[in-house]
């Protein structure tokens, strides 16, 4: 089974400081069909406008990852981090028993463009946590580079979840795939362009949904950048 998220049927809120589309439920926005896919439980694709951003809040119990696309994000967290995210750097912050933070736009014209995922954690009650790192575009192009696992594999980001998230730049004949294991789901989110993936012509924020499928098969991209999560079963909601 695959299901096709058009980008337009997101949950949209627009504060004018910031312009975010919900890929599920969050804050105002609630669609029963789409709450999670597996552990993943958010994708919010956020602009921020320049000198703007998220005052100082809290979390409990959530892998929370940034992917910058255009601009910086500043971060800085109640357990001693301060950052500036750029494209190429993925982030993850592991509120466990809690944390708070703030992310900000400190650019004085230009406005932020990034991605925040959310994934819930395979256990409450961690310490917090926080790691950063760059995954450059020759490591991404025309291949799905691993850059968040359980483990740390090929040098990824660690989170607290038996899921993987692989980032991929695809241009013309650029091809290629990713098999699911039985039982896996997965999710493909087109962050930017356009592709070809399993047969289906998505544009940037259309994202697909897979249960009982062996694989993901991106090709025909057009200024293509590609999100591919494989993610454990959960409960369905």
């Amino acid at each position: 089974m695959i299901v096709l998220r058009p980008a337009a049927e997101r949950g949209h809120a627009n504060h004018g400081w910031l312009d975010s589309w919900h890929s599920f439920s969050f804050a105002d926005y609630f669609d029963p069909d789409h709450v999670h896919w597996g552990p993943l439980r958010v994708i919010n694709e956020d602009r921020v406008a320049a000198g703007q951003g998220f005052g100082t809040h809290g979390h409990r119990d959530m892998e929370i990852i940034s992917y910058v696309l255009e601009g910086a994000l500043g971060h800085k967290d109640s357990i001693g981090n301060v950052e500036s995210i750029t494209p190429g750097e993925v982030q993850r912050m592991s509120a466990g028993t809690g944390v708070t933070h703030s992310e900000f736009n400190y650019d004085s014209t230009g406005t932020t463009h990034f991605l925040q995922i959310w994934i819930l954690p395979e256990r409450t009650g961690i310490t917090p946590g926080y790691e950063q790192k760059r995954f450059d575009e020759a490591e991404k192009r025309g291949r799905l580079r691993l850059v968040v696992s359980p483990d740390g594999a090929d040098g990824s980001v660690r989170i607290h979840q038996d899921a993987r998230m692989h980032a991929g730049l695809f241009d013309g004949a650029e091809h290629a795939a990713l098999a699911i294991a039985p039982g896996r789901l997965a999710y493909v989110h087109l962050v930017r362009g356009r592709a070809t993936v399993n047969g289906r012509e998505l544009a940037a924020g259309d994202a697909l949904l897979y249960r009982d499928e062996p694989e993901v098969r991106i090709e025909a991209g057009q200024g293509a950048e590609v999100l591919v999560f494989d993610l454990p079963e959960l409960a369905r909601h």
